[in-house]
């Protein structure tokens, strides 16, 4: 059966990596190991200066009717001082909410070709293999009401709203429980319980599922003191599950210990695995164009892809194993460079990792 895969380049530095990615994907199809048609649509900025709005209903359109999405960024100054509907962000965000896509998964893996260029020392990171599920269409992020008031005695006030209800708090912490019972079975809760009622009901759903999961660990830590933890002893971790708004600042932190964002993919599930893929780094605008951006993280994004919403565990394997191999042979993006490797552009990278793809 031909799965339908759409592509949403977007903005900055999208065109370029996901370029490379469909270069995989288009290597394995010519291989017939996929039988896939991919499609591409507008979304974000590139979609405002075309259409007038960041997701035209044609996007979102496409976007149900595809079976995995893969997005490369969204956003960039230019568009930041349009109407707030219309910026790149909102169109990704609506994006996420229409297609239900709720728990987002985000490893952060130390590649041993790579330890060395984590700000960390070696030991700290070697062998670092976590997972962060992300709570992704509720929080701070979505929550009413929300706005720009003026107060009065004439001041401004910005707000917004923190909520959760209960089920959106079970259904990403089952994610999570059913991730860490494939690994290691540890997960850790991340919360503010301390000062957010918010937090303590997150706390007390975790506990709750953590019932029908006893062969699973699971601890908590205020998000604070997470973060602290990520820096001082990152290997002590295996699954975390955290709020929207934490999660985005908890895996931003860990892509760090990897030594560059730029290595790390993501996935984002509804109910049934049907998935919406990115890499986490954004659209980098001080880099677009200029054929220096990374596309390791997007690549792995596709690799995820086959693996949760096409059911093609084996050649996501192929990919993740090219691009070691790749990296084995030295050839590095400018943010992974050192002196003892081969400094490449975007485009040879892509081009390292179909060789190593079809090589094998």
């Amino acid at each position: 059966m031909t799965s339908r895969i759409l592509l949403l380049p977007g903005d900055g530095i999208g065109p370029e990596i996901i370029a490379q990615a469909r270069k995989v994907l288009d290597a394995l199809c010519s291989q017939g190991a996929l039988d896939a048609r991919i499609d591409e649509a507008s979304i974000g900025g590139d979609a405002t200066d075309r259409f007038g709005t960041p997701l035209p209903d044609e996007t979102l359109e496409s976007a149900k009717a595809a079976d995995a999405i893969l997005l490369g960024a969204v956003g960039g100054p230019q568009w930041d001082g349009v109407e707030r509907s219309l910026r790149p962000e909102r169109g990704l965000l609506r994006l996420r909410s229409e297609l239900g896509v709720f728990a987002n998964l985000r490893p952060a893996i130390a590649y041993p070709q790579l330890v060395g260029s984590s700000t960390l020392k070696p030991e700290v990171i070697r062998g670092l293999d976590l997972l962060i599920v992300r709570e992704l269409t509720g929080g701070i992020y979505f929550g009413d009401p929300r706005g720009i008031r003026t107060l009065d005695d004439g001041r401004r006030q910005g707000f917004n709203t923190l909520v959760y209800a209960e089920d959106e708090i079970e259904r990403v912490c089952r994610v999570a429980f059913e991730s860490a019972r494939r690994r290691s079975k540890r997960l850790c809760s991340v919360d503010k319980a301390n000062v957010l009622e918010v937090s303590e009901l997150w706390r007390d759903v975790a506990e709750t599922v953590a019932k029908d999961y006893p062969d699973v660990f699971l601890s908590h830590l205020y998000v604070d003191n997470a973060a602290m933890q990520l820096v001082r002893d990152p290997k002590q971790f295996d699954v975390i599950v955290t709020t929207n708004m934490f999660g985005d600042i908890l895996s931003d932190l860990a892509s760090m210990l990897t030594g560059s964002i730029g290595m790390l993919p993501s996935a984002s599930l509804d109910a049934k695995a049907k998935g919406l893929y990115e890499p986490i780094h954004g659209t980098a605008p001080d880099i677009a164009g200029q054929g220096v951006a990374n596309p390791l993280a997007t690549i792995l994004s596709a690799a995820m892809m086959l693996r949760h919403s096409l059911g093609l565990p084996d050649l996501s394997d192929r990919i993740e194993a090219a691009v070691g191999r790749a990296l084995d042979r030295g050839f590095r993006t400018p943010d992974i460079h050192s002196p003892e490797t081969t400094l490449v552009d975007t485009v040879q990278m892509g081009d390292a990792v179909v060789d190593a793809l079809t090589s094998n």
